[in-house]
């Protein structure tokens, strides 16, 4: 049986675990040749030691001439996944003008920017894969400025499906997922949150980077589906 991902070569745009890792390990074991890229070149390259095979790259979305010099390097690719967030959290009266700016800089138009020095280098059948989130479908205090950034993503994505036709573009929406995004709130803060989700998750349980990547590869492969934010996050926004 053919790998989903036979030939085809998949950039991931992240860090060095969580859900990027696990798009990254679900493509290549679906065949792809992977290439990763980040602002720390360094750690990225330490992250994936143990796979050699995986390029390493440099990008900083929020930097023009940065999406520019990784897209001139890499050439052309089948497709480019962005899962990179820079989030903005509290309530209204906490939040700060810098830190919402550069929540989109980095999950809106760094992946806008990142369409434009594509375009032209994606191969026949290619696709864009970006991020949305769970705030933007089920809004809660506290949330305000990722679910604004998250709505936007989800907003690019149907745009770029028609700006980029034939390419393909599309967003997966994750729920709370166990990732290191959550270890801020400390062990015991992040056990009663997790515990809070599967409580009322219809799927009765909270997502694992695998479940994003099992996600994404489906979506890469599947050359019918296009304009779509497929949500994986076990029911929650409906909770």
């Amino acid at each position: 049986m053919t790998a989903l991902l036979d030939g085809k070569t998949v950039l991931v745009i992240g860090r060095g675990g969580g859900i990027a890792r696990a798009i990254a390990e679900a493509a290549r074991a679906e065949g792809a040749a992977v290439i990763v890229a980040g602002r720390h070149p360094e750690a990225l390259a330490a992250a994936y030691e143990d796979l050699p095979d995986v390029r390493v790259e440099a990008v900083d979305l929020t930097d023009d001439g940065s999406i520019g010099a990784l897209a001139e390097r890499v050439g052309s690719v089948d497709h480019l996944v962005s899962t990179a967030s820079a989030r903005a959290r509290g309530r209204l009266a906490e939040l700060a003008r810098d830190a919402v700016q550069r929540s989109f800089d980095t999950k809106v138009i760094g992946p806008l920017m990142l369409a434009q020095a594509f375009q032209g280098r994606m191969n026949k059948g290619g696709s864009l894969l970006l991020f949305s989130g769970v705030a933007a479908f089920r809004i809660e205090a506290g949330t305000l400025a990722v679910a604004i950034t998250n709505g936007a993503a989800d907003t690019l994505t149907r745009s770029l499906a028609v700006e980029l036709a034939p390419v393909r573009v599309n967003a997966i929406s994750p729920g709370v997922v166990d990732t290191g995004a959550w270890d801020a709130l400390g062990e015991e803060g992040k056990a009663e949150r997790f515990a809070e989700v599967a409580e009322h998750n219809p799927a009765g349980r909270i997502g694992t980077a695998d479940d994003i990547g099992a996600a994404a590869v489906l979506v890469l492969s599947n050359t019918f589906m296009t304009g779509v934010t497929l949500h994986v996050d076990g029911g929650e926004r409906l909770a």
